[in-house]
């Protein structure tokens, strides 16, 4: 007699449960590579606390970056530290007190440390006014001194004019001029590529042809004779609108790249299961490539955005630093950089290259952040 076989419980028939990532889309996907790379997260939050910086640069710097100091040209860091006249440790900073020496060798003035007199540094103090974010008049700043007494973190430029605040003040442009040029250059090589690569034919020729030409101009002499070929500041075209024309030619010689790629997604996709159901469905061209192809390539345009504000930000600084980007009453870290052109300046005044150090920190953070979204955006990472 064949015996009967044990009916197992219903829990063991169950099939192990599935894991949640193959229940994720593709964006959640993404977002979590992109929080597993430490270096992306640093760029994300180190980019996060350096446009908080900016945005607030006239009320964390202590003096207005536009006044000049007669007594203070090419004035070094103000010595700060945590004890008083006595040498008794104590928590508020004091500044120690600079004075002016004739150099008899020299036959010129030199600042000298007076370390007889510290002046006790106060917070929310009251100083010169400004305009934050645009709108808002105050007179209140995070940090300062006792008028009519000054502390200069960073030291003073060639004309006296405080340095923390004018780096700060120049952040406002060079990490906001990378934005608005790869917002354009988005749109426009997004375009060009998608309809060149979507159409082709003369179509496609045509705008490959002008995307060689721009290509094979070398990049710096071709900015420096777009830059120069704008008019001078006057009372019907400021400085404002002349930073606003760099963006312009910044974007106008830096969308080939984009354009090139896209051009080939859209020629890949041009053949895919979900082209060839929307054109059976009877979907016009502008359907297919807004809603169909384009939204399957953000991912790839959000990665080219992020590498490429990087290239913006160092080609507004090399312009500036060429005395053909921004011109005063602005100031952007290239223009700052001006001051800083000759070994024998930076020797005798290293901190005129802190807008040089800022430079870098903000193209590290960006490449960092690139880089993470590049990784989370490829389906074969883990």
């Amino acid at each position: 007699m064949t015996e009967a076989v044990p009916t197992l419980p219903r829990e063991e028939l169950i099939a192990e449960p599935v894991s949640e990532v193959g229940l994720m889309s593709q964006w959640r996907l993404m977002a979590l590579r992109f929080r597993r790379n430490a270096l992306a997260m640093i760029g994300l939050i180190g980019l996060i606390i350096g446009y908080t910086i900016i945005a607030l640069a006239p009320f964390l710097g202590p003096n207005d970056y536009l006044r000049q100091d007669s007594n203070y040209v090419s004035g070094p860091p103000t010595p700060i530290v945590f004890h008083d006249q006595t040498g008794k440790f104590t928590l508020r900073p004091h500044a120690m007190a600079i004075t002016t020496e004739l150099d008899p060798v020299a036959f010129k003035f030199k600042y000298v440390k007076d370390e007889s007199t510290y002046h006790p540094i106060k917070f929310f103090v009251k100083g010169d006014p400004y305009t934050l974010l645009g709108f808002i008049k105050s007179d209140i700043h995070l940090f300062g001194l006792d008028a009519p007494n000054r502390v200069y973190p960073f030291g003073a430029d060639p004309l006296g004019r405080c340095m923390m605040t004018r780096v700060l003040m120049g952040g406002q442009i060079s990490m906001t001029v990378g934005l608005l040029g790869v917002a354009m250059s988005i749109i426009f090589g997004s375009i060009m590529g998608t309809a060149s690569g979507y159409y082709g034919g003369m179509i496609d020729d045509v705008m490959q042809r002008v995307i060689e030409i721009i290509a094979s101009f070398p990049t710096v002499p071709l900015w420096a004779a777009l830059a120069a070929a704008l008019p001078k500041s006057s009372s019907t075209f400021t400085p404002l609108h002349r930073y606003f024309l760099i963006t312009v030619i910044l974007s106008l010689v830096n969308w080939t790249g984009l354009a090139r790629q896209l051009r080939a997604k859209v020629m890949s996709y041009s053949n895919s299961d979900f082209t060839m159901a929307a054109l059976a469905a009877g979907a016009n061209d502008r359907r297919i490539i807004f809603i169909h192809m384009l939204p399957n390539a953000a991912s790839h345009i959000i990665v080219v955005a992020a590498l490429a504000i990087p290239g913006m930000i160092l080609g507004e600084t090399q312009l500036s630093f060429l005395g053909l980007g921004i011109m005063p009453p602005l100031v952007s870290w290239g223009a700052l950089l001006k001051d800083a052109q000759q070994v024998s300046v930076v020797l005798q005044q290293p901190w005129l290259i802190i807008p040089g150090v800022a430079v870098i920190i903000t193209v590290l953070l960006f490449s960092f952040l690139g880089d993470g979204l590049r990784d989370a955006v490829d389906p074969y990472s883990i």
